[in-house]
This record gives C-alpha cells, sequence and structure tokens, in this order.
C-alpha cells in the first residue's frame, strides 16, 4: 500500500507496497485480471493469469502485515477470483490456491525480487496474457481495484489508467534503489495519473501483454514520483 505525507514522514519516507488506479476509468472486460482474497472474503491484492493454472503476483501481496505481527500467507488461506470486474456481483469463479512460491530473493519491496507465483487448484477457461518486455516512451496501462485517490475508498470495480514508460536513467534519479534489471517505473512528471493503494500485484501491461506487476511508490500520482513495477522479462524463466 502507499501512504499520506505525515505517516510517510514518520516512517522517514519508508518504500510502501502499492495500492488503485488513480485518473484512469473503468476498464473494460480484462478476463486475466484476477483479485486476490483471503478465506475471510478480504480482498487484498491483484495478480494476472499466466496459464490455465498459473497466477504471478507482488511478493509482498504474500505476506500479512498487521499492527502487531507479519507472517507468511499460505497456499490453503488463499482464494483467486477470476472474471470478476465488480465486486458487487457473483460473476465469475472462486479458485483455491495449492501453492505459492515467493521470489527467494525478496526482502522488501524496494529492494527489488518483488514478484511470486501462485499455482490454481484447477485450471481456468480465461485466456492468459502473455509476457513481454517494455521499453522508454511505451504506453502502459495499469489494472486495479485499489484507491482513486490518496485519501479515497477503493474501487468496486476493476479501473485502468494509461501511463508513459520512464527511462531507466529518469527512474533512477526519481527512485531511490532503483535496479535496471529488475525494475521499471512509469508515470508522468506532473503525476495525475498512477497506481495507488489496493493495485500491488496488479498487471502494467504494454500492447496487451504483461511487462511489470504493481510493486510500491511513495504516495499517488505525486508529482516527480513515479510508480515502480517487477519488471516480469528479467524473471520469465521463473514465471
Amino acid at each position: 500500500m502507499r501512504l499520506g505525507a505525515l505517516v510517510l514522514a514518520a516512517l522517514l519516507l519508508a518504500a510502501l507496497p502499492a495500492g488503485a488506479v488513480v485518473g484512469g476509468r473503468e476498464a473494460p472486460d480484462t478476463p486475466w485480471v484476477v483479485a486476490l482474497f483471503d478465506a475471510h472474503g478480504n480482498f487484498f491484492c491483484g495478480g494476472a493469469l499466466v496459464g490455465p493454472t498459473r497466477v504471478v503476483t507482488a511478493a509482498h501481496c504474500t505476506i500479512e502485515r498487521t499492527a502487531l505481527t507479519v507472517r507468511n500467507r499460505k497456499p490453503a488461506e488463499l482464494r483467486v477470483v477470476v472474471g470478476r470486474r465488480d465486486f458487487d456481483t457473483t460473476d465469475g469463479r472462486v479458485v483455491h490456491v495449492t501453492r505459492l512460491w515467493r521470489h527467494p530473493a525478496f526482502e522488501s519491496v524496494d529492494g527489488g525480487d518483488d514478484l511470486a507465483t501462485l499455482t490454481l487448484a484447477e485450471a481456468v477457461p480465461q485466456q492468459p496474457v502473455g509476457i513481454g518486455s517494455a521499453s522508454a516512451g511505451d504506453r502502459a496501462v495499469v489494472f486495479g481495484w485499489g484507491r482513486t485517490g490518496e485519501s479515497a475508498a477503493p474501487s468496486r470495480r476493476l479501473r485502468e489508467v494509461d501511463l508513459p514508460v520512464m527511462s531507466d536513467d529518469a527512474c533512477t534519479r526519481a527512485v531511490q534503489g532503483y535496479r535496471v534489471d529488475a525494475m521499471l517505473c512509469a508515470g508522468y512528471p506532473e503525476g495525475g495519473k498512477d497506481a495507488c493503494e489496493g493495485d500491488s500485484g496488479g498487471p502494467l501491461t504494454v500492447g496487451g501483454v504483461l511487462v511489470g506487476v504493481v510493486s510500491y511508490g511513495r504516495g499517488c500520482a505525486r508529482a516527480g514520483r513515479p510508480g515502480v513495477y517487477t519488471r516480469v522479462s528479467h524473471y520469465r524463466g521463473e514465471i
């Protein structure tokens, strides 16, 4: 998730997982975008269907953090909802998870390797998304059910927003600890459009293929603060 200015200051501007789409619109039918819920029916992250039984999400989504505890989520506790754009409906299907893989090098969102895969208990009929790469200047689209502003409520309907992929040089200047091999960043210099709290783990696409996973940011849609994404092409062999 992402926090506001006062909390960020208290945390010495620590990087925080990303949360909903700011400055975007309702997304069209995008069947490979999935939602992750816990066993109690609480939504906590997005993901992308990359195979009939395989979902890609962020590593930090597989760790549950509360005010008092931090623990690894277990596969049996997870539910993947496929084919549901609107949380106020019962569209689609709920699928259990049999296996969870978290990148073994993951320690924190700003350290990179923020990637995980989930193996579904059964194959789903939705067409998976392909995996590709992104270049500076590409028009990217990020999807999610997160907040529509730093102080706004999460969206009940899937949203999307267009963002330009930034150059690695620009990302290195804007993001402390940016890793060229494992990360990419996207956003406008003036801000105004971004992923936000609740969008973590969701997909960033270019030309209809998956190029990034929502990882973290500082605030939402702030000028000079692009969103940071896991560069999935770097991990193709592990997905």
